[in-house]
């Protein structure tokens, strides 16, 4: 049976998502700061073929056709995120007008077309001046953080509603302060655990701030997570796999629940408590008004002894030779289920939206259209397994397509696309693709 949007019930919140970095462009005009990813993708060798978000999708300057596009394609909710260094140039401090303007109009002009805003506070585009101070390792990243937070909310309180606290903690911190692929390209374990435990901190910290200036607003943060799984039936197989989901899926979710930091899996993590203070692990916890998750595929994980502090790797879909996207990422649709089950299991969870899924396809281009058919199988099968997650009584109350156009996909560059909408980085031209237009009629 063909399912409908009718079957989530007509509360059921479907969106899109995008991030500031990854499509606005203008890196530089009228008054915006560099970030850490502007610093970063001027390097060498760091990114794909060299490339940087400069321009990327010129949303900064597109915007007004883009939502027209999305108020076609039936899309009633809008996830994106403020760049930090556009609203506050330093990171604190002195506001730049113009740039706050920019987020006006584009949240009127939402609103204007029926399209609810979903606001994510930081998207990784971290204030270069703010890094120069420490960045993420720097303790008062929470302070600074919260008057940029306290920026935001007063500007545009009184019409968004929905707001989204951090990005992917996980993945800004291990990328940018442990492995060093990411902005700012910092490596270590003492980099790694400060930054994580100052994220900690300050998603917390940004909720409260919200909540105390919008009281009736909704107030969530978003989580990557991988469905994991051990290689083997092993032993030391099954011990990997439980300390890859400690790092993948439990490390931020659990201090936010008061449950303190997943340290009995993987006994390094106890270095964290080097950097908290009497306090801390009260003021981690909050309770969010809905949390939102982003998956995309699963992990499979075995023991590796070479592999320092964890003795476990992933196992690639290569390896396995599976079926896999452009990102190398096993096809796995079904993964969304599991994790809202996993999420779910926690006591006293709140509501759940998927914030963020989706697949990178090679697209098909043919007679000015564009052809995308394993996305609609993808998109189908993971909306299917929402369905099947919501009829078992998991509290999941929406579900955000990542992405909405074709962008920057951090150090992948422009070669991986995941949008519903084809964007030609040549001339700036937008087309819907196949899967754009599934999901407009699933919409309609």
């Amino acid at each position: 049976m063909r399912l409908t949007k009718d079957a989530f019930g007509k509360d059921f919140i479907w969106g899109v998502s995008t991030a500031a970095y990854q499509i606005e462009g203008a890196h530089d005009h009228q008054g915006k700061g560099p970030s850490i990813w502007d610093i970063f993708v001027k390097k060498r060798n760091r990114i794909f073929q060299n490339q940087h978000g400069d321009q990327a999708c010129d949303f900064y300057n597109r915007y007004i056709q883009d939502l027209a596009l999305m108020q076609e394609m039936h899309i009633p909710n809008y996830r994106f995120s403020l760049s930090w260094s556009r609203i506050l140039p330093d990171g604190i401090g002195r506001s730049n007008p113009l740039g706050m303007d920019f987020y006006d109009r584009l949240i009127d002009l939402s609103l204007e077309l029926g399209i609810k805003p979903w606001v994510t506070l930081y998207h990784w585009d971290l204030p270069h001046a703010l890094e120069k101070k420490g960045g993420w390792v720097n303790r008062d990243v929470k302070e600074w953080f919260g008057e940029f937070v306290g920026t935001c909310v007063a500007r545009y309180g009184d019409r968004v509603k929905n707001w989204m606290v951090l990005n992917e903690p996980t993945v800004f911190t291990a990328a940018g302060y442990f492995f060093g692929v990411h902005a700012p390209e910092r490596k270590g374990l003492g980099n790694f655990l400060s930054a994580a435990h100052h994220a900690a901190l300050a998603q917390a910290h940004g909720a409260r701030i919200i909540k105390s200036l919008q009281p009736d607003s909704l107030v969530g943060t978003t989580f990557s997570c991988s469905h994991v799984e051990p290689f083997t039936s092993r032993e030391k197989d099954v011990i990997a796999a439980k300390k890859a989901d400690v790092l993948l899926n439990r490390l931020f979710i659990e201090p936010l629940l008061g449950m303190g930091y997943p340290t009995q899996e993987i006994k390094i993590l106890n270095r964290i408590e080097k950097y908290m203070k009497p306090g801390d692990e009260k003021e981690l916890k909050f309770d969010m008004d809905f949390i939102g998750i982003q998956n995309y595929t699963r992990e499979m994980i075995r023991h590796a002894i070479f592999v320092p502090y964890l003795r476990a790797k992933i196992v690639t879909a290569k390896e396995r030779k599976v079926e896999m996207t452009e990102m190398n990422w096993e096809v796995y649709p079904s993964s969304i289920y599991h994790m809202l089950k996993k999420f779910s299991s926690y006591p006293n969870m709140p509501p759940l939206i998927v914030t963020e899924n989706g697949a990178a396809f090679q697209d098909r281009m043919e007679n000015g259209q564009v052809h995308d058919p394993k996305r609609v199988d993808y998109l189908q099968e993971a909306i299917q397994n929402v369905h099947k997650a919501k009829e078992e009584g998991i509290n999941v109350k929406g579900y955000f397509v990542w992405t909405f156009l074709d962008n920057f996909e951090w150090a992948e560059g422009y070669r991986p696309r995941f949008g519903l909408v084809y964007v030609d980085f040549q001339n700036q031209q937008r087309i819907i693709k196949s899967s754009g237009h599934w999901y407009a009629n699933f919409l309609k």
